[in-house]
């Protein structure tokens, strides 16, 4: 009878504890990262009789937790990549809104800029159209500043965001390894783990994935190891390490992660970061962000030195030579904030160059006897070392190393990173815009012959060595029969005559050489370049001289006014506003891109979260079925106890 009642409360204990199972499970089926568990039961061991082993009951082996690593590693690899690509597009759509909207683009403030220029060209003895024109000067650097201010805006957000992600992994790592120390001391039985805890475990590890891609490693104890990157760990065992947000070291308007460990930070390299929301904030910055910052400081910077050189070869209505029209931009220069205390190391770098400007960062070191130059995105540098006190040129650049440099000094140069704020127009007279020609030409008209002479153009030279007085330039020919017996002369002592042939040809003359005469062929000297034509006669004369009369002179206008449309920027392949056409097409196609990620991202976590549920959800469904499986089980195994009952009073009816 013993025996009987014994299998009958094992099996009204199995069929107990699988109710209580069933209705946990049922309780916890909507709560995050809950995992089905369920009862295995195997019998007891038997007892030996004559007859044979005569079964003893049953016992509950195992609160099974269903399971799959593999299902849960597709989740979060899933999770992490959603989360970047959705913090990355959170992010852009900002900027692919901004660049849109007509009525703070460059685009039409650069036409309205040039159109300016046009006008005053129209009429350049006018006030009111000079003036006008440095109104749409204003209002084209004011547009500058806004785009500026709106991607400095942005670049705040990104560094809060940043701060924000770093606080919220901590706060995970410390909740993961409070776990594992509740975890590893609940498990007696390595079989028998503390199913609860597994599975809040899991959660925050799936809510930390979401904010950076992590590596799980299982460890002692049923305790798990988490890291990121390359192997930096957050979670060993019962301890959690922490990540910090702190100032870059050569740019203190920027927000960078580094490694705690104690006494000290050790900034993490951007690409430590491949996944989950930080992730996705950290590439929207290095490939969008930077990238349209620099772009449009590459337009801004590429406009004022380009307009300023040309500018510079022209005549205001003081009849002076043009000055600056924007004021010169300098590129940012950060002084990594780890280099010796000992270095006084200074570097100053102007853009010199519109046409060589890139949108590229610049990393310099310093050797102890040269700065080196490395491109931030891994185009080779010519030259990529120079010496301190020798003023080079550097992709338009023009660098100058001064002070006392020590061996590992480091700098990040970026050309273009604030020049969109920092272009701002130079004149306010409307009189210094020098829209004239500085030189003009003749013909006397005592000439005999039908030679012509064109208007005149300067270069960069002309600066140096200005015509101060009228030139005559004289035409000789010997024998009217023979065209190899005309010549011209009347240059300046000591100049050099450059032609040019129509055919491309060049010839250099310096004094006492016989300069021939080629119809068409361009004629240069200190920086002054002009066209003779026709047919002359001998002892004809052609003055070129300084412009005494330039007020209604528009010649280097129409030279200012034709930069709208010439290519200046990336080695003369684009122009500004074709510059400018191309970062908002960058940016549309990027922000098209992640419009696209971002669905598939959520197919793909749906897809991987259906896969682990099949195994680890609940379904209420089979939950009911169990309930009413275990609800007869326990009435059976009753029934059997019932019976061992009824029986052991029969034995004692008989005995009496």
């Amino acid at each position: 009878m013993s025996n009987l009642l014994s299998i009958g409360k094992t099996g009204l204990m199995a069929a107990q504890t699988g109710i209580a199972t069933t209705g946990h499970n049922i309780t916890n089926a909507t709560v995050p990262g809950y995992s089905r568990q369920g009862i295995v039961q195997s019998t007891t061991p038997p007892i030996a009789q004559g007859v044979g082993y005569i079964g003893t009951g049953t016992e509950v082996a195992q609160i099974k937790r269903y399971y799959d690593n593999f299902l849960n590693t597709q989740l979060l690899n899933a999770q992490a990549n959603q989360g970047s690509v959705d913090a990355y597009l959170g992010q852009i759509s900002q900027i692919d809104n901004m660049l849109s909207d007509s009525t703070i683009g460059l685009s039409p403030a650069l036409q309205d800029f040039f159109k300016g220029v046009q006008t005053a060209n129209s009429t350049p003895s006018l006030q009111a159209a000079r003036e006008s024109m440095l109104s749409s000067s204003q209002t084209l650097t004011g547009r500058f500043h806004e785009v500026s201010g709106r991607l400095t805006e942005l670049q705040s957000g990104v560094n809060s965001s940043i701060a924000s992600t770093v606080n919220s992994i901590n706060a995970y790592s410390t909740q993961i390894a409070d776990l594992n120390t509740k975890i590893a001391a609940a498990t007696a039985d390595p079989l028998n783990p503390p199913n609860d805890l597994l599975d809040q475990r899991d959660q925050l590890i799936r809510e930390l994935n979401q904010q950076v891609k992590v590596t799980v490693l299982p460890g002692e104890n049923n305790m798990l190891n988490v890291s990121i990157g390359s192997g930096q760990p957050l979670v060993v065992g019962v301890s959690s390490m922490e990540l910090a947000s702190t100032t870059s070291p050569t740019d203190p308007n920027r927000t960078v992660v580094a490694y705690q460990t104690p006494g000290r930070q050790s900034v993490l390299p951007d690409d430590t970061f491949s996944g989950g929301a930080l992730g996705g904030l950290i590439a929207f910055r290095n490939e969008t962000l930077d990238r349209v910052q620099n772009q449009v400081g590459q337009i801004a910077a590429g406009l004022a030195d380009a307009f300023n050189d040309q500018h510079r070869l022209g005549q205001d209505l003081n009849g002076e030579l043009g000055g600056d029209f924007f004021k010169p931009i300098k590129a940012y220069v950060g002084y990594d904030t780890r280099n010796s205390p000992l270095s006084t190391a200074k570097v100053e770098a102007t853009i010199t160059d519109a046409s060589k400007l890139t949108a590229a960062d610049y990393n310099v070191t310093f050797d102890g006897s040269n700065y080196n130059f490395e491109r931030a995105d891994g185009v080779a540098v010519t030259p990529s070392s120079v010496a301190p006190g020798t003023p080079t040129e550097i992709d338009g650049v023009t660098y100058n190393f001064t002070g006392d440099g020590q061996q590992g000094d480091r700098f990040q140069v970026r050309p273009t990173y604030q020049a969109a704020a920092d272009i701002t127009v130079a004149i306010t007279d409307y009189k210094k815009i020098a829209l004239a020609a500085p030189i003009s030409t003749s013909v006397p008209s005592s000439n005999k012959g039908n030679g012509t002479i064109s208007a005149g153009v300067v270069d960069a030279t002309y600066v140096d060595t200005p015509l101060t007085t009228p030139v005559t330039i004289a035409f000789h020919q010997t024998d009217p029969a023979d065209k190899n017996t005309r010549t011209i002369d009347g240059f300046p002592p000591g100049t050099t005559v450059t032609i040019k042939q129509p055919n491309g040809t060049e010839n250099t003359y310096v004094d006492g050489d016989t300069i021939p005469y080629t119809e068409g062929a361009t004629i240069s000297f200190n920086g002054a370049s002009f066209v003779l034509a026709g047919a002359p006669k001998d002892g004809d004369t052609f003055t070129i001289g300084p412009n005494t009369s330039g007020v209604g002179d528009s010649r280097n206008g129409v030279l200012l006014a034709g930069l709208q449309t010439k290519n200046i920027l990336n080695n003369g392949s684009g122009t500004f506003q074709g510059g400018y056409a191309a970062t908002v097409n960058y940016v549309g196609n990027k922000t098209r891109e992640m419009q696209v990620g971002s669905a598939s991202a959520t197919t793909a976590v749906n897809q991987a979260r259906a896969s682990q549920q099949s195994v680890s959800g609940v379904n209420l469904d089979e939950e009911a079925a169990d309930l009413l499986r275990y609800q007869q089980a326990y009435q059976a195994a009753g029934k059997v106890m019932q019976i061992a009952g009824q029986l052991f009073d029969t034995l004692l009816q008989i005995g009496n």
